[in-house]
């Protein structure tokens, strides 16, 4: 039961983590059709003991569409020829989008602009309006 480090506080158990392995997708050639080289990495995110409630939230947000709707998230990895660079693959971005959702977003404060600023908005639209004004027909009398 090796522990996986995500952050100082946060790590998950490799026993929590199941793998499988099927052929890629692609174009054929030699000993391309004949292995199992892609990894199908699936988390249990809903039901993990070593991850807080926030960040399983934010995760399902993030995954998006890889989180299946019992709160599973799949990963596959296909990049490589090579079974092992494929595992190290998909484990490493596992280990970036939690670490992306122990980030918490800073909540967004309402502000309004400042007087200076509307009396430049105002002087801006007047300029405007006068050079627009000035394009029109020019009377003969």
């Amino acid at each position: 039961m090796p522990l996986i480090p995500i952050t100082r506080s946060i790590s998950i158990d490799a026993d929590e983590l199941s793998e499988s392995f099927v052929r890629s997708t692609g174009a054929g050639g030699q000993h391309v059709n004949t292995t199992d080289s892609a990894v199908q990495l699936r988390f249990d995110v809903a039901n993990s003991p070593s991850l807080p409630e926030a960040v399983k939230q934010r995760l399902a947000g993030i995954a998006g569409r890889r989180m299946t709707m019992d709160g599973v998230l799949i990963l596959r990895s296909e990049g490589s020829r090579s079974q092992l660079l494929n595992r190290q693959e998909v484990l490493a971005r596992l280990i970036e989008l939690i670490r992306e959702a122990t980030i918490v977003p800073k909540a967004r404060k309402a502000t309004k602009p400042g007087k200076a600023a509307k009396a430049r908005r105002v002087d801006a639209k007047k300029a405007r309006s006068s050079v627009k004004q000035g394009r029109g027909r020019v009377k003969f009398d």
